[in-house]
């Protein structure tokens, strides 16, 4: 039996991120197939080569050449990517540790991390695409649309920090709180059109992929920053972010997660500079009323 080659290594990009990046070179039914097996992934991968083409409504030969088109040697390579993404989603931080550790290199831990998140970085910004990025911008800063902001166990700092930011730029930005049996009130106040934006990285928690179900029931607008293995909440999602989180680490990083957020706040900022420099001036006198902060003689 041929070796199927081994799919761990944390720089290989995943079978989501090669789909798109090889998105504008297949023919018609690869783009079909592409885009079905994306619409439920990875699961629609992980069964047979007819299944997945019934399920597409293509030939079992256009799966296989699609396969070796993104660049594996055959279906049954791109499964055991698949499933090696599968697990990869539900790493736990012992397992993790074990794994960086088995085959550390002898530099020190800053350059090794260091290392990883540049690339991490690179790799991230090679997928995002600008047009999906200035859009979440504007429907962000658009002030008829109320922000709602939710995050994991991990993850809620990430939605603390855009929060706040977000809180300066511009009104009616909610935060989500931590504890899910309160979360049908938020969705109470919910408008068609509101837009909720979402955390959510490997163990993806039930509770904001429910969450985000009920959401998009009401009419909300969802963007969802995720990990390279993509949350099963980008289902519902209008724009998704995906960041990789992959560090010599018991830990996922996310500095990328992070590079997003400051350039889009950025993005923010700039684009709505009158009102949120109106804005900063009030919070600064506000600042000063309550002495919040000591200032220097």
């Amino acid at each position: 039996m041929r070796q199927v080659r081994d799919v761990r290594d944390p720089n290989e990009q995943t079978v989501a991120e090669k789909l798109r990046g090889h998105f504008n070179g297949l023919t018609r039914a690869e783009r079909q197939l592409a885009v079905s097996l994306l619409a439920n992934y990875p699961v629609s991968g992980l069964g047979s080569v007819s299944e997945l083409a019934k399920s597409a409504n293509v030939s079992g030969p256009t799966v296989v050449r699609m396969a070796q088109k993104i660049g594996f040697a055959g279906f049954s390579e791109l499964q055991a990517a698949l499933r090696s993404e599968v697990e990869e989603t539900i790493s736990n931080p012992i397992s993790k540790q074990e794994r960086w550790t088995r085959n550390a290199p002898d530099a020190h831990i800053l350059n090794r991390f260091a290392d990883a998140v540049i690339d991490n970085l690179k790799q991230t910004l090679q997928q995002i695409d600008p047009q999906d990025f200035d859009q979440a911008v504007r429907l962000l800063t658009d002030r008829e649309r109320a922000v709602h902001i939710v995050g994991g166990r991990i993850t809620r700092a990430l939605s603390d920090y855009f929060f706040t930011h977000l809180q300066v730029i511009r009104d009616d930005v909610i935060a989500i709180a931590s504890n899910s049996n309160t979360w049908p009130h938020y969705l109470l106040n919910m408008k068609e059109g509101d837009v909720v934006v979402v955390f959510d990285i490997r163990r993806y928690e039930h509770d904001i992929l429910r969450f985000v179900d009920l959401a998009r029931e009401r009419g909300v607008v969802v963007i969802v920053f995720t990990d390279q293995w993509t949350s099963p909440a980008a289902v519902n999602a209008e724009y998704v972010f995906n960041a990789r989180i992959e560090a010599p680490s018991a830990w996922d990083s996310t500095v990328v997660i992070m590079f997003i957020l400051e350039a889009m706040i950025e993005a923010m900022t700039t684009s709505t500079w009158e009102i949120t420099k109106e804005r900063m001036n009030t919070l600064e006198s506000l600042f000063d009323k309550t002495k919040m902060f000591s200032k220097s003689s």
